[in-house]
Formats: structure tokens, C-alpha cells, sequence
């Protein structure tokens, strides 16, 4: 391991966040951000965060200078991504307690809190602590405008971003690209690193520039509208309000969000392939067919379409809506939400039938295209499972049979094969005994206070909290539902939900290999 590579990676992403910071500072103007008067508090603590975020990174970057031609490898690779995370999330939470912001009225942020709320950020998990959205007495509108702000930054990924802004990076800058846009299958779109970084940043940059047009055309305010599109097209979900997008009661606002969740979470590879040919005779149809013969696309938008059928009839069965189109409604907007593990709420769907709330669960656990901004196991791994069970059942009754898992025309090697399989396996390991964790260290005090809960629901709700923490959803079921936060939880609950949290963005191994011993040898 190269400590002065891993310094000079880390120093320049400490820059980056830093320098990342001053768009949150015209918003504690009151011509800007239409608050009532000067925001002191929240402009100095990110006065006071940009300079800790641009000394420290600064401080490292002169240390990782003595060494300035080394080259970053594979080990160095992880080490950054892994460990840029932690950084990213450790500065992110200076604004949250330099400003003084509270979770509650007379409730301080304390350190675990503000790095909670960050790394929630960055990770897109869309967790939050605070109970009142809207009072700039508790958290600063510049400081609320950070803390979506982070979701964009974590949406493509920081370290996309860096690697697109830096470039050169060789090797080295393939690995840690690999490691953002993860998946079981990841190939370049560009045979450069850099450009392919550039490229992603570009649609999504362009997409969410769209959307917050849109918003503003729906008589969104600017500042709800960038809110709202960096939670969008990152599939975060921290909301301005306290009824998230349900605050808009339907219409066009919802309408616009819904579709733009449903574009950030198709694999921003697609849309390359879609748009690349400008100068080649193709017709829109021809364009179009790049998508629809994409076989991970085709599953997403099944899966999208049965659950919310299935919702739709599960609530009119049950007469939890007077009429199909809200029922309709309300389904679509929540599958879509969980399963590009936005966590946008346009209803509190822990109000719904057991059925649905346990198909909302089960969701949570596949997430979007590899290859977007949404988290979760990714469709293209439930597809290639599938297909593996399918042919070993068939080598049950048939042991000499020689068929290749094949996606769409591409053969799926055994390294592959066995990666899917490793992964389901480790996320279930991951779950389960985090799941028993937090049951063992989370008092039963968190449920008596609540009148419709017991003790014994908070076996579901443990469960819901890893399981959404985990695949970067953010709301769950019972004390986390829609309209609750993850404020009773006990300090160290919040740092074992913050470690799943990363382990869930970076897909488990950036952060697992920094706690294996030989990874930190020199050989």
C-alpha cells in the first residue's frame, strides 16, 4: 500500500467536497434563499466546514506530493473509494454541527447524528434524523440545501466525478470507476476511463438540469425545484418537506418526479448508446431499440409494472381507497420509489395492508439497472440468478447437460456466475446478523412510546431499518415509516445503520476489504 498515492486521492476529493460546499452559501441570503432574515448560523458553519474540508484535504495533498509519480494500482483503488467515502461523510457533517442545526426542537445534532444525515447523503439513502423539514430554526435552508445537495454529488458519485475532473488515473482509475458504477457485469461505454466519467456526469447532469426546468413549470420554487431533482435523479429522496411529494398532492409535481425516477434507475449506459449516432442516418425507433432489447431494461420495467398492478389490487380489495386511479396511483408512485430505492413518499404506506407492506419489503431488496444511480442487489442480478437456478434444476434431471447463462446474446462466464451467486449470499449474511444486532442493542423503550406499536413488532421494524439501510431506500415500515424518521434509534444503532449504509453504496467490498488485515500489507 502506497500511503502517499492514498493521500494525494484523498487530499484532492477533500478539496472537491470542500470546494463543493460554496453553492450551498447564497442560500442563507434572503434575496436568494427567500428566508427572513440573514442566516448567520447556517452561512458561518459552512464558512467554517469549507475551510476544515479545504485545510485538511489541502494537508494531504502536500503530504501524498512527496511521493508524486507513483501510480494508483488496484490496492490504492480501493483504498480511495473505500476510505473517500468515509471522508466524504466525515466532512459532510461539519455544517450539520458547526451551524448548530437540531434533529428536534432543543435536541442538538451530535456527531453521530451529522455524520448520520451526511453519509445518508451522499450514500443516497435518503435516512434522516430530522423531524421538522421546513423550520430554519432548527436546520438552516442553506444547510437543508447541503444536505441535498450531497445527494447529488453521491448520486453518480463523487468518485465518478473525480475521476472525470482528474483523469489520467490508468489502471488504477478503471478500478475505482468500476467500483461506483458497480454490477455484476461493467463495461466502459468510452475506451478511456475519463471520458466514459465525463460522459455519465453529462446525461446526468443534463437530465436533472431538465427536471428542475419542469418542476419550475409546475410552479415549484427554484429552491424546491434543485431540491428535489437532486433527490430525484439521484434516487436519495431527502425532501424540503415534511409530507416529502406527497406535500404536492398529486398532479403534474408527482408526475414529473415519477418519471424521472423511473430514468435514474435504467443504466445511464443505455442512453449513451441511445443518443451516440447523431451523425448516423437512424431513425428515433432504431434509437429506441437499444433500450427495449436490453434484457436487465425489459425486467425493470416488468417489475415496475406487476408490482404496482398487484398493489393497486391488493388496496382496492381491501377498500383502502375510494377509487382505482388513487389506488392506481399511489401504487405506481411507491414501487417506483422503493425499488430505485428513491424513498420519495407520496403516501405513508405503513397504513396499508400487510400483504402490500410485505411486497414493499421484498422490494427493497431489488433495486435498479446496474450501472444508474439507485441501489439495491440490481435487476440484472435477479435476472442472471434466475437463469442460474433454471439451468442447475435442469442439470438436476440432466447432468450431462453443456448450456451456457447467456444475456441477451452475451455468454455470462463461471467468474461471473459465481460473483452473483457470492454477492446474494453475503448480502443475506450482512442482513441477518445485522438484523440481530440492532434487536440486541436497541432498547425496547423506542417502541412502548409508540401507542400502535409493541415491543414485539420491533423484530419487522429492525428488519425494515437494515434492510433499508442496506439497499440505500431510506424510509421503511413502522417507527421509520414515511412519516417517521430514524431519530428514536440509540447512538450506536445509527452507526451500525451508517456502516450498512456505505457497505450498501459501494456494493460491500470497498469498505470489507479495509477491515481485512492483508489488505494493509505491503505485499
Amino acid at each position: 500500500m502506497n500511503w502517499f498515492v492514498v493521500a494525494r486521492m484523498l487530499g484532492m476529493l477533500g478539496l472537491l467536497v470542500g470546494a463543493s460546499m460554496v453553492f450551498s452559501l447564497p442560500w442563507a441570503f434572503p434575496a436568494v434563499g427567500k428566508v427572513e432574515t440573514f442566516e448567520h448560523d447556517g452561512f458561518w458553519g459552512l464558512i467554517g466546514a469549507i475551510a476544515c474540508s479545504l485545510g485538511l484535504g489541502g494537508g494531504l495533498y502536500l503530504w501524498g506530493r512527496f511521493d508524486k509519480h507513483a501510480s494508483i494500482l488496484r490496492k490504492e483503488a480501493f483504498a480511495t473509494v473505500g476510505l473517500g467515502w468515509i471522508l466524504a461523510g466525515v466532512l459532510g457533517a461539519l455544517p450539520f454541527l458547526l451551524s448548530g442545526s437540531e434533529s428536534a426542537p432543543g435536541v442538538k445534532l451530535t456527531p453521530i447524528d451529522a455524520f448520520f444525515e451526511s453519509v445518508s447523503g451522499f450514500t443516497t439513502t435518503g435516512a434522516s434524523l430530522l423531524t421538522e423539514l421546513e423550520d430554519p430554526d432548527l436546520v438552516p435552508r442553506c444547510v437543508m440545501f447541503w444536505r441535498s445537495f450531497t445527494h447529488w454529488l453521491g448520486g453518480m458519485g463523487i468518485i465518478v466525478l473525480f475521476v472525470a475532473i482528474l483523469g489520467q488515473l490508468g489502471a488504477g482509475g478503471k478500478a475505482m470507476l468500476k467500483r461506483e458504477v458497480p454490477g455484476p457485469i461493467t463495461e466502459s461505454v468510452r475506451p478511456r476511463v475519463q471520458e466514459s466519467a465525463l460522459l455519465m456526469w453529462s446525461i446526468y447532469v443534463a437530465l436533472s438540469a431538465l427536471e428542475t426546468v419542469l418542476l419550475m413549470l409546475a410552479h415549484v420554487p427554484l429552491y424546491d425545484a434543485l431540491c428535489h431533482s437532486f433527490g430525484t435523479m439521484a434516487t436519495g429522496g431527502f425532501s424540503t418537506h415534511n409530507a416529502s411529494a406527497g406535500h404536492y398532492n398529486g398532479g403534474p409535481v408527482e408526475a414529473i418526479i415519477l418519471v424521472f425516477m423511473i430514468l435514474a434507475g435504467v443504466n445511464f449506459s443505455l442512453y449513451y448508446l441511445v443518443f451516440r449516432h447523431r451523425k448516423a442516418e437512424l431513425t428515433w425507433k432504431q434509437r429506441i431499440k437499444f433500450l427495449t432489447r436490453d434484457p436487465e431494461f425489459r425486467a425493470y420495467l416488468a417489475l415496475i409494472g406487476v408490482t404496482s398492478l398487484v398493489l393497486t389490487i391488493s388496496l382496492m380489495a381491501n377498500e383502502i381507497y375510494p377509487d382505482t386511479l388513487t389506488a392506481l396511483r399511489h401504487s405506481l408512485f411507491t414501487s417506483v420509489s422503493i425499488m430505485t430505492t428513491t424513498g420519495f413518499g407520496s403516501e405513508d404506506f405503513s397504513n396499508w395492508t400487510e400483504f402490500s407492506k410485505g411486497l414493499i419489503f421484498l422490494l427493497m431488496f431489488v433495486g435498479g439497472c446496474a450501472g444508474s444511480t439507485a441501489g439495491g442487489i440490481k435487476v440484472i442480478r435477479w435476472v442472471l440468478l434466475g437463469k442460474i437456478f433454471f439451468l442447475e434444476i435442469e442439470k438436476a434431471f440432466r447432468p450431462n447437460v453443456v448450456r451456457p447463462v447467456r444475456l441477451g446474446k452475451s455468454v455470462i462466464d463461471d467468474r461471473v456466475r459465481n460473483d452473483v451467486v457470492v454477492y446474494f449470499c453475503m448480502i443475506m449474511v450482512i442482513f441477518l446478523s445485522s438484523w440481530l444486532l440492532l434487536i440486541t442493542i436497541e432498547p425496547d423503550d423506542l417502541w412502548a412510546k409508540h401507542d400502535e406499536h409493541t415491543a414485539a413488532e420491533k423484530l419487522i421494524d429492525c428488519a425494515t431499518a437494515v434492510a433499508s439501510t442496506l439497499n440505500n431506500i431510506g424510509p421503511g415500515l413502522g417507527v421509520i415509516g414515511p412519516a417517521d424518521n430514524y431519530s428514536g434509534f440509540s447512538q450506536q444503532g445509527k452507526a451500525l445503520l451508517t456502516l450498512l449504509m456505505l457497505l450498501g453504496r459501494l456494493e460491500l467490498f470497498a469498505i470489507l476489504v479495509l477491515f481485512s488485515p492483508q489488505f494493509w500489507r505491503k505485499q
